[in-house]
């Protein structure tokens, strides 16, 4: 019997280990199915990672760097090459590798860190041929920063999270034409830094509301076509555009990796496709956690790691007291203008001093208040001066005000309008 077992040896892993360590479990486990630690990072060569929680701009494998670092000086085992198949609700993991085979591992804690996959072509249907040249932006990110491939030559980026803007940056400094970013919603879902920084400062126009409605071509791809979308997304006729590529990378959203997870038996949330989590990060069944972008995907890697250090911590309480709690939930709502919560429930007599909550907003605002409203009595408002799906928000609720609730809170948006 292991006290813990981590599946998934990213960023989120790492510091749920290390912190799990810190609060004193001695016998953990690391199992990760890639022959190194780090995960996603040791791709991304680019600075900006680490602001909050070094001080100071890495790059993804510096970053990566920093967290094994911090784990070698303790004595948490970790299994390279190991590919988990199964988690049970009795917190039993059926996992393989070239070196042990087949193995079923029991645990007292288990913590999810599977991160997120990126959404495909197929997720999102573009018709047209199927030719060679169509890559997720995180495929080409890995091809071009680890394998040495220039991937094409004419590029086109569909959708702008923050993997096709950097990729957008990065073919140019390769040499390689990008012509233009189209996104079909009405704003980016990057962070502004990245419209900044890997579009505007590289003239690369970015398209709004507007979608690949054609893609042509036989051994490769040759044309794409661009149209502009209505407030339904629908094509709107006579607005087509062509482009002459030979490259398309597809930046159009990440899901967490949650398999394992729905196997588990675990509640889901349909908003963020990720586990249903208390304020500590436990999932529905007892002793097992989840954080990172399994759980919702995240804007900076800072807040994966912080988010992780609250499960390691969790984890460790769980084991060393040896009981599960048993406090009355509240449920978290997402109201008007947020897509979802984390967490979803929380039990404020568990709660230390204050819980945080992330979420995400439905659109651009400006100057608006964030409301916290327990059948119809505001709790708490937090002022602020624009937000923007691409951009994570955060808020703390004090126990105090945790306690003064009877019933679900809900968290919601209102524009406020100058006099």
């Amino acid at each position: 019997m292991i006290d813990l077992v981590i599946v998934g040896g990213g960023p989120a892993g790492l510091a749920a280990a290390y912190s799990a360590w810190q609060h004193g479990l001695r016998d953990i486990l690391i199992l990760e199915r890639d022959n190194e630690l780090g995960g996603i990072l040791n791709q991304c060569i680019h600075n900006g990672f680490g602001l909050h929680r070094f001080g100071e701009q890495l790059t993804g494998p510096e970053y990566a760097g920093r967290c094994i670092e911090l784990l070698r000086s303790t004595g948490v085992r970790v299994e390279l090459g190991t590919m988990v198949l199964d988690v049970t609700p009795d917190k039993k993991i059926h996992c393989v590798s070239r070196e042990k085979g087949y193995q079923i591992l029991e645990a007292r804690s288990i913590i999810l860190c599977m991160g997120c996959r990126e959404r495909t072509r197929g997720a999102i249907g573009i018709p047209g041929s199927r030719p060679a040249g169509i890559y997720t932006a995180g495929a080409a990110q890995r091809y071009v920063n680890m394998e040495g491939y220039l991937v094409g030559k004419r590029v086109l980026i569909l959708g702008s999270g923050d993997i096709g803007l950097i990729m957008a940056r990065r073919m140019t400094l390769e040499g390689a034409k990008v012509l233009a970013c189209v996104e079909v919603m009405p704003y980016s879902g990057g962070l502004t830094r990245n419209i900044v920084q890997c579009l505007q400062d590289f003239d690369i126009p970015l398209y709004l509301s507007h979608t690949i409605v054609d893609i042509q071509g036989k051994a490769r791809v040759e044309k794409a076509t661009v149209a502009k979308v209505d407030e339904n997304r629908r094509p709107i006729p006579g607005t087509e555009m062509e482009f002459d590529v030979d490259t398309i990378l597809l930046s159009v959203g990440l899901i967490p990796e949650n398999e394992l997870t729905r196997q588990a038996g675990i509640p889901m949330d349909p908003h963020t496709k990720g586990a249903v989590v208390y304020e500590n990060m436990e999932t529905g069944i007892p002793g097992v956690f989840a954080c990172g972008n399994v759980v919702h995907v995240h804007d900076l890697v800072d807040f994966v790691s912080g988010e992780s250090d609250l499960a390691g911590a969790s984890a460790a309480a769980y084991v060393l007291k040896g009981e599960a709690s048993d406090a009355a939930a509240l449920d978290l709502i997402p109201g008007n203008g947020v897509g979802y919560t984390v967490p979803q429930r929380v039990r404020p007599a568990d709660v230390d001093r204050s819980v945080n909550i992330s979420f995400r907003v439905r659109q651009n605002y400006g100057p608006s208040q964030i409301t916290v409203t327990c059948g119809g009595r505001q709790l708490a408002r937090f002022k602020r001066q624009r937000m923007a799906p691409g951009e994570m928000e955060h808020i703390a609720l004090p126990k105090v005000l945790l306690e003064k609730a009877d019933g679900p809170l809900t968290v919601a948006v209102e524009e406020v309008i100058a006099e």
